[in-house]
């Protein structure tokens, strides 16, 4: 048990956001592991894969934000990719073997033709090469070992999908806005074959997840040459940025202890009576105390109901 216990305080208590701009080459494991050792932290989790070869926004939580990796992995995402029309391959990018080829290129009013097809709630297989598990194995250690993977649909939201450009008659451009789940290799997959043709993901690139954008995200490289030293902390984001479409409510002191405690937090004689009827029955609040967030809890019967506690 000592022993254990020594394991689970090796490194620094580090709380908080970092938004990697990942390079392409490297998993977002392996980016989330650099991102740790980087900061001394003792715990790091991703919100939502990027393949090896796509680059884009990776947050990264350190410490109690790793808690709130469910609710930013539920974030809208938004991407930008070149389909190249032409070879199918394998892994439906750029790194697997060409499986088929074709002659067809399609035009651009015939890619805007097509587009609407693919917005809203739509059924999408996703790629041979990925890590959905069958039967207790992810799809790409079967896929890689020679087994033919059949992979069921899966419902998922694309919530924009538009035509940016054509830097050639084998290229197109798109940007995609889209809920959780959805695979960008299937989606361009999925458009090549119904324009007639086939096709892969040539780059990729993530550009946000949900409060998360570019504006605040840091490359690897800059990172490093930062090393651990205040400059680095200084791009950490609070815990609660993950948690911005949630509304929050400030407690005292008083009820904060309590909610840390694990006990729920009773609201109906509050001064603020106004403000309680933002709330939603049922619905996620934000348990705020000093500026800080205290608990995730859910609104129950004129309680705040503890959900995730931070440790803050």
């Amino acid at each position: 048990m000592a022993k254990a216990a020594m394991r689970r305080r090796k490194g620094e208590k580090v709380d908080g956001w970092l938004i990697l701009d990942k390079p392409a080459g490297i998993t977002s494991t392996q980016a989330v592991n650099v991102v740790r050792r980087l900061f001394n932290a003792q715990k790091a989790g991703h919100a939502g894969t990027l393949d090896p070869l796509a680059t884009g926004i990776l947050p990264i939580a350190l410490g109690e934000a790793t808690k709130t990796v469910p609710y930013a992995m539920d974030g809208r995402k938004t991407y930008r990719f070149t389909l190249k029309f032409g070879e199918a391959r394998s892994t439906d990018d750029a790194e697997g073997e060409v499986t088929q080829t074709s002659d067809k290129r399609p035009t651009d009013d015939e890619i805007r033709a097509a587009l609407p097809a693919f917005i809203g709630a739509i059924e999408q297989v996703p790629p041979a090469f990925s890590a959905i598990k069958v039967e207790g194995a992810r799809a790409y250690d079967l896929a890689r070992a020679g087994e033919a993977v059949e992979l069921k649909p899966r419902q998922v939201t694309i919530y924009g999908f538009s035509l940016l450009g054509r830097p050639n008659p084998d290229e197109a451009q798109f940007e995609v806005r889209c809920g959780k789940g959805a695979y960008m290799r299937a989606l361009g997959r999925d458009l090549a074959i119904k324009l007639g043709t086939c096709g892969h993901i040539a780059n990729l690139r993530r550009t946000a997840v949900g409060p998360f954008t570019e504006a605040a995200a840091i490359s690897l490289e800059t990172l490093k040459s930062l090393g651990h030293i205040p400059a680095a902390f200084e791009h950490l984001l609070p815990i609660e940025t993950a948690l911005d479409d949630i509304p929050a409510l400030a407690l005292t002191a008083t009820e904060a202890i309590r909610l840390r405690s694990g006990q729920p937090v009773g609201l109906l004689h509050r001064q603020d009576r106004d403000r309680l009827y933002e709330l939603s029955p049922g619905g996620m609040v934000r348990a705020m105390a000093e500026g800080r967030l205290v608990a995730l809890t859910r609104f129950e019967a004129g309680e705040l109901v503890p959900v995730r506690v931070m440790n803050q």
